[in-house]
């Protein structure tokens, strides 16, 4: 089942605003054909209560090892981990009775009712049967099962089973949610979906860690993203203050005939705002802090000198962009390292 069948149903969160999920110098290595790989170099997170906290990577950086070493699967090397105020290798089983947990393959079983799921499952943890049956009523409505719920489990298309799985995450309470890949496979009525379910989770006061390689799931969804890449966490914070970091880029197309690109170029490059201004081709690139104030600068200076425009494009700073300013390569393009495709395999 989805999650880890425990005793005791008691909500506890951690205490005093501390953060649901505290990672120091988490390390992880698997042995390989040519030694030993590491799958986490050194890993620190701290994730806030009550917040979505996206883990953004591609395939094979880390972020599959290090959610299962956060919910007890896996040992870590070396590193302290805390979830909801308990140390991970010290008390294991009282950290699953505070977590929710669904994996890339969840664990429904496909040959029940999602409402027998939902009651085995709080059964397992300890639920009476009562209590079970309210809680699953109240997911239920919550995550919009009703429709289907009294179907059996292997009828329901990818979306109904995924916010099932997401129910039997969090039928005891958790204080955090744990999430591996949440809508991977799923089709963009159905992701939208479970984003606002998420959501809801979130609003109602449960934190939620969810790993992902979708940029715009990271970005539309979390309230801050870390930024995975080679066992490395190459980048940290909310998703406007890593597009922050880096310029929007404007690219202007003077009117054909005008031939000093080179001095507007330097003239545009000595606007405060602007970062970098050069020639690319036919067009000039401005990059710039402020895309709003920027381009209202650039275009009054323009005006000025006389400068005749046939076109303007404005590129806004994107997750990729952070990707690829920090490790060299886009997200879009980067896939996992052999050596950790045979590992995840």
């Amino acid at each position: 089942m989805t999650g880890s069948a425990a005793a005791g149903t008691t909500r506890r969160t951690a205490s005093g605003g501390e953060a649901a999920v505290r990672v120091t110098g988490l390390r992880k290595s698997f042995p390989g054909k040519g030694g030993r790989v590491e799958a986490l170099r050194g890993v620190d997170l701290s994730v806030p209560a009550g917040q979505i906290y996206g883990f953004l990577g591609p395939n094979g950086a880390g972020k599959t090892t290090a959610l299962r070493i956060l919910t007890t699967l896996l040992r870590a090397d070396a590193g302290e981990v805390v979830v909801a105020g308990l140390d991970v290798g010290s008390h294991p089983a009282a950290v699953r009775r505070r977590i929710g947990y669904v994996g890339q393959r969840g664990g429904a079983d496909i040959e029940a009712t999602g409402r027998e799921n939902l009651v085995l499952q709080g059964r397992l943890y300890g639920m009476g049967r009562h209590e079970t049956e309210r809680r699953a009523d109240e997911l239920i409505e919550r995550l919009d099962l009703a429709p289907f719920c009294e179907r059996i489990a292997r009828t329901y298309s990818g979306g109904q089973r995924r916010r099932l799985e997401v129910a039997l995450g969090i039928v005891h309470r958790p204080d955090v949610l744990f999430l591996d890949e949440p809508t991977l496979g799923l089709d963009p009525q159905n992701r939208a979906n479970l984003w606002d379910q998420l959501r809801r989770l979130r609003d109602a006061g449960t934190t939620v860690l969810l790993t992902t390689h979708y940029l715009d799931e990271a970005d539309r969804l979390s309230d801050r993203v870390a930024i995975i890449d080679h066992g490395l966490v190459v980048a940290e914070g909310t998703p406007e203050e890593l597009r922050g970091r880096y310029p929007a880029a404007v690219t202007i197309t003077p009117r054909p005939g005008f031939a000093d690109l080179a001095a507007v170029a330097a003239l545009l490059g000595r606007e405060p705002l602007v970062r970098e201004a050069r020639i690319d081709g036919e067009t000039i690139r401005v990059d710039l802090d402020s895309a709003t104030t920027g381009m209202a600068a650039i275009f009054a200076l323009l005006r000025a000198r006389g400068v005749e425009v046939q076109g303007v494009s404005l590129r806004e700073p994107s997750l990729d962009d952070v990707f690829l300013h920090e490790t060299g390569r886009s997200l879009r393009d980067a896939g996992a390292p052999p050596a950790m495709e045979a590992i995840a395999s």
